[in-house]
């Protein structure tokens, strides 16, 4: 549904709303935020709320030092935290230049541009997401600290399982904003967790591991908890993952994940200083049960890739992001690679083929590889590869 500034205006009026928070996120998936009162939304629709865009990293190389906010109406949600009177409404926004062009460097317009190039393809493309993190106790004066809220395990059940309550929470307040958790549990680090997200369109599907991350910092605070999503938060025991389920089908809705599959792997090595982009994210890779080599499997081990044949669609999951990258970017990354595949009809190679290639084993090794690629070149603004690469 296509809400109108005149419905954005009514829902304000009807809700009670005294604060519009205007949230975008930096080239490097960190969220922000401007609040306006609901007298300047007229201003906002039309000519955009102004930010100094040299203080938002990837932004610095604007030729402006003010971009523009303009929300995306079909975002708005109630922040159900805040109080009930004087409610506070949240909304997505695309970054703008002063002429009132889609800002190059703003990532949400990088994934509506691969959007569109699929589309155009006459494929449809889907992300689910499978989403870790720890819960850490906080010291006295409020700061985290690295003891883990519990010590349970995998799918254990409480009272070992002391996160239930506050992953029944999360659940509970991402639906109350119009998102749709798919399951919960504990994972297998001390104080690990993770809920997961059905299939939704590629927008949305990044919209929604925004909305996620806040939601999962917010609750957990109140509960005098840290909640940490970093790649390898505890040295030694499981890291964090961001799983990506990817379901593709073409104009007569014919399954083509697995050429979507083999057109990912072929490019992995290209693009995944964007899906891993920190330091720490090496540390994941190719300890415990992360993957650091090319590959892909039915039985779901260590591979890259796990493709599940359904009655009904291939289930393909991508296993090697973390949750320390820009969803709108990995996601825009997996679409033309995707894409890629579907046209040339890429064959996956062999199951299980450890031979062929590794991950990149470091944060500069990635971003030399992403640094002379011609595909990243292709997709991905050169303002947005000098973030990640230094070139």
């Amino acid at each position: 549904m296509t809400y109108t500034y005149e419905d954005v205006m009514k829902y304000i009026e009807e809700e009670d709303v005294k604060f519009i928070r205007l949230a975008f996120r930096d080239s490097f998936g960190i969220q922000k935020n401007i609040s306006v009162m609901p007298g300047e939304m007229k201003k906002a629709f039309d000519e955009g709320i102004p930010i100094n865009a040299r203080e938002v990293r990837g932004f610095s190389d604007s030729q402006s030092a003010s971009l523009y906010l303009k929300p995306d109406a079909d975002t708005m949600a109630i922040l159900p935290w805040r109080p009930d009177s004087g409610k506070v409404l949240r909304m997505y926004c695309g970054v703008y230049t002063p002429d009132g062009v889609e800002y190059i460097a703003d990532t949400r317009a990088v994934l509506k541009k691969a959007i569109k190039e699929a589309e155009n393809a006459g494929v449809e493309f889907r992300f689910g997401t499978e989403t870790e993190f720890y819960l850490f106790l906080k010291d006295e004066e409020g700061r985290p600290t690295k003891t883990p809220y519990d010590n349970a395990g995998y799918l254990d059940i409480a009272p070992l399982d002391k996160c239930e309550n506050v992953r029944r929470e999360i659940s509970l307040t991402i639906e109350r904003m119009g998102l749709t958790p798919e399951r919960s549990h504990h994972e297998r680090g001390p104080g690990q967790n993770e809920i997961d997200f059905h299939y939704a369109k590629p927008l949305k599907a990044a919209d929604q591991m925004t909305t996620f991350k806040m939601v999962v910092s917010t609750i957990a605070d109140r509960y005098g908890l840290h909640s940490d999503f970093s790649p390898m938060p505890l040295e030694g025991l499981p890291g964090n993952g961001y799983h990506i389920n990817i379901y593709a089908a073409d104009s007569e809705g014919n399954d083509v994940v697995k050429y979507a599959a083999a057109g990912i792997m072929d490019k992995i090595r290209d693009i995944t200083i964007f899906l891993n982009p920190t330091d720490a994210s090496y540390s994941r890779l190719g300890n415990n049960s992360a993957p650091d080599k090319v590959n892909w499997s039915s039985a779901g081990e260590s591979e890259l890739m796990y493709i599940e044949p359904g009655r009904k669609r291939t289930r393909a999951e991508l296993r090697s992001p973390d949750a320390s990258s820009n969803p709108y970017l990995v996601y825009a990354l997996l679409i033309h690679a995707g894409l890629l595949g579907i046209k040339e009809k890429c064959s996956l190679p062999e199951e299980m083929d450890n031979g062929v290639m590794l991950l990149p084993g470091s944060r500069k090794e990635a971003a030399g590889l992403a640094a002379k690629s011609e595909f990243v070149k292709d997709f991905v603004p050169e303002e947005i590869i000098r973030s990640y690469t230094g070139n």
